[in-house]
């Protein structure tokens, strides 16, 4: 009898079952327009418990509050301000929230959002994540670099190294946005360059690459068809080492989004034609595939399948 291949899981709680368990028992409630009707409890209570337990992992904070900011109705978090005005998680939640939501409601919106993020930040002085909120939002409303670059600061003064708040001021560098290639290589560089050794800032050059070969394949056809030509110039080598001993290869502890890190790493090796060292990365990885960076690919799901079925038959020699 043929063995079913598992499916692939897609989704952007990565592998945080806890994080997935809410989104399952609250994502019916979107049909109820988020108000709780039927239930015995307010919707915003499971979320507030989450959260409670998170305790100041800023890390796996900062990540389950963007992704339940994005996937539940903004009516839970305005539920649970309204019946705990105080409570700092609610405010965080909400700040997140309407960061998301403001750019396609207009300037007022913005400036609500924005004025949301700055109490959330009052009511919870040690937290980077109402600072990495209005990092968002200020990338999403083009805001010039002098303005972002301090709210950045204000979110690593909190949390150092971070990864989240790097990989955001990289994706504001980054030529599909407001910077240039010179900035955001030089910037990823640098932060891979200071950070402790384990830290998957080791692997935030990797990322850089992969948004330089995402804004040449945006260009005209002639740069598109030699995009991946930046996968064989020597700097990359370089950078894909880099994250390998810098991180891959350490005791480290998991990070909240590590499966996307592994992702990026998986990518870039099979990029660069390195099967062996590519196996290890997809046996981590096992059914947790991220859209980006493989969306990069005509055909990213078969794409993904073909390296890490090759690389499991590899690790099976």
């Amino acid at each position: 009898m043929l063995r079913r291949r598992p499916s692939l899981l897609i989704r952007p709680e990565l592998d945080d079952d806890a994080l997935h368990a809410i989104l399952a028992e609250l994502r019916p409630a979107q049909q109820l327009h988020g108000l709780g009707a039927g239930r015995t409890r307010p919707l915003w209570e499971p979320v507030a418990e989450l959260l409670h337990t998170t305790g100041r992992d800023w890390d796996r904070r900062v990540h389950r509050i963007s992704v339940l900011a994005g996937s539940l109705p903004a009516a839970v978090a305005q539920r649970w301000v309204g019946d705990r005005p105080g409570d700092g998680d609610a405010l965080v939640l909400q700040a997140f929230t309407l960061s998301g939501r403001a750019p396609a409601e207009g300037p007022a919106a913005a400036r609500r959002a924005e004025q949301a993020c700055l109490h959330a930040a009052q009511a919870c002085p040690e937290d980077p994540t109402p600072w990495l909120a209005l990092l968002s939002l200020l990338h999403s409303c083009a805001a010039p670099a002098r303005d972002v670059v301090p709210v950045w600061r204000e979110a690593v003064n909190r949390a150092p190294w971070n990864r989240t708040a790097h990989h955001r001021l990289l994706h504001y560098l980054s030529p599909r946005a407001h910077g240039t290639v010179p900035d955001m290589l030089d910037f990823a560089e640098q932060c891979a360059a200071r950070a402790p050794y384990g830290s998957p800032l080791a692997l935030l050059p990797v990322a850089a690459r992969v948004e330089l070969v995402a804004h040449r394949l945006r260009q005209d056809p002639l740069a598109a068809l030699g995009a991946s030509g930046s996968w064989n110039e020597p700097r990359a080598a370089k950078e894909i080492d880099g994250a390998l001993t810098g991180w891959f290869h350490t005791a480290a502890a998991p990070h909240a989004e590590a499966v996307t890190d592994l992702n990026f790493l998986a990518f870039a090796l099979t990029r660069t034609y390195r099967p062996a060292e590519a196996a290890a990365v997809f046996h981590r990885i096992g059914r947790h595939m991220t859209n980006h960076p493989w969306d990069l690919l005509a055909d990213p799901k078969r794409t993904f399948l073909y390296w890490r079925d090759r690389s499991a038959g590899r690790r099976g020699k």
